[in-house]
């Protein structure tokens, strides 16, 4: 089911809905995100945003109904029986602060209670702890530091 979302801005509104990717339009828009803004700034090349979990994981897109575009993206995927990894979490920088990434968050995490997981990871990078604290997720311990720039730690939250 999709979620959606108004997001205001000066000169419109415009519905933001929360779902997984549909069309091959919408698939090559949500690895175009995830790379524009998670690898490319630091020079990884192309498919660095992509890994060998693709395939078995669930993928969420914030589409702006208004023009077609996918703003943000998420992905989880099961870690164990029960324990799952969130990855992948983006929004577009003309769309950050309204509430896309808290929206994407919340989706994942339903699909995870969904499915009988209690306790979900992630590596955070440093610039988004607070975002995952104030969704319940604490630090467990630090991380490694991506590209040389880029630290990370490890958090969790328990969702059962």
């Amino acid at each position: 089911m999709a979620s959606w979302m108004q997001l205001s801005s000066a000169s419109e509104k415009a519905a933001i809905v929360i779902r997984a990717p549909e069309t091959p339009a919408e698939w090559e828009a949500y690895w175009a995100l995830r790379y524009r803004v998670l690898r490319q700034p630091w020079g990884a090349p192309p498919g660095s945003e992509r890994d060998e979990l693709e395939a078995v994981a669930t993928h969420r897109i914030a589409l702006d109904t208004a023009t077609g575009t996918v703003v943000g993206c998420g992905r989880i995927h099961r870690r164990s029986e029960n324990t799952a990894q969130i990855r992948f979490m983006a929004v577009e920088e003309a769309y950050r602060g309204c509430g896309i990434g808290s929206r994407l968050l919340e989706e994942l995490e339903q699909w995870a209670r969904q499915q009988g997981i209690t306790t979900i990871v992630l590596y955070a990078r440093s610039t988004a702890i607070e975002f995952y604290r104030v969704h319940g997720y604490h630090i467990l311990d630090k991380a490694h530091t991506l590209y040389g720039a880029i630290e990370h730690v490890l958090m969790e939250k328990h969702v059962a």
